[in-house]
């Protein structure tokens, strides 16, 4: 078998996750290049991810070299993974998910949410975030910065904004840890679902065998079980990275604890719910999850959000 293709976004996280991936099959014995490219959501960095439009948004031009047999499999964040992939295309493995948890950043260690006194101006791209901060700390204020952590930080350090909100995980990867002024709690700032692991995606056309050898190598079981839950819940609001929905899942022995919720783009309305069950129903949970989300006012919250995002 010659060297498989791994394609990935040419950013430092995305070339990093890709080459932790190709680490884990060159010591099962598989021989690796990454192809790297550049998708919508990197080209476009003036602009909100939900105004570009949520679907593919950083996976479309991939996907494309997957279907034509340019690349063998792609390295993505489960986090920016549609709920519904196009015909063809699946999920075979995810990695251990990393510490889920979103964290300030900044250059001024004692910046606090708690603050009501110190006016404090977040940098954020997620619609998410931003709605769970305007719940929880309303006095604070946020700025859209989009681009790679790299540019972010460069743009938090011109004065563009006095902190970053990002995911623990990208921090961690990309050796910024030193930046982290505070780790949030999962109970009020629960992650999109998907948040700390990475998934591979690959095309129908893909060889069986291969497909299996990739997942051997690459697969966390008790992770898949978890996202297998937390995106269930998110096809069933037909969500992907531009609504301000949030989901995590945790496994205790055989059963799994699904918290998962909707958030109002103004932050006023939240609707939250906690479902448990066994891990074998993952799929099931999550889907009574969204079930439970759309009757408790949530099929009117996503009309309000669509209509607000023209989407």
């Amino acid at each position: 078998m010659g060297k498989i293709k791994i394609g990935s976004r040419k950013s430092k996280l995305a070339l990093w996750q890709a080459e932790a991936v190709a680490a884990m099959l060159n010591q099962q014995g598989i021989g690796t290049r990454i192809v790297t490219m550049e998708t919508r959501g990197d080209k476009i960095l003036d602009t909100p991810i939900a105004k570009i439009g949520s679907k593919g948004v950083f996976t479309e031009e991939i996907e494309a070299m997957l279907k034509n047999g340019e690349v063998d499999l792609a390295v993505h964040s489960a986090k920016d993974m549609p709920s519904k992939l196009p015909p063809g295309f699946s999920l075979i493995a995810f990695t251990e998910r990393e510490k889920p948890n979103d964290v300030l950043v900044s250059m001024d260690r004692s910046v606090s949410l708690k603050n009501s006194d110190q006016p404090l101006c977040i940098g954020t791209s997620s619609v998410r975030r931003v709605a769970l901060l305007k719940h929880f700390y309303p006095h604070v204020k946020t700025v859209n910065i989009r681009g790679n952590l790299q540019t972010r930080i460069k743009k938090m350090k011109s004065g563009d904004c006095d902190a970053l909100m990002l995911a623990y995980a990208g921090v961690k990867r990309m050796g910024y840890e030193h930046l982290i002024a505070a780790e949030l709690s999962v109970t009020e700032f629960v992650p999109p679902v998907g948040q700390g692991s990475m998934a591979i995606e690959v095309f129908d056309s893909i060889d069986e065998d291969l497909k299996q050898k990739i997942r051997q190598c690459v697969n966390h079981p008790e992770t898949e079980v978890i996202l297998t839950a937390e995106r269930a819940f998110l096809r069933k609001l037909e969500g992907g990275c531009s609504i301000p929905a949030f989901a995590l899942a945790q496994c205790e022995k055989n059963t799994i604890r699904l918290t998962a919720g909707l958030t109002s783009l103004d932050g006023k309305q939240v609707i939250r719910k906690i479902v448990t069950g066994e891990k074998e129903n993952a799929r099931q949970l999550g889907e009574d999850a969204g079930f439970q989300i759309l009757d408790s006012g949530g099929r009117e919250l996503l009309a309000e959000i669509r209509a607000a995002q023209d989407l």
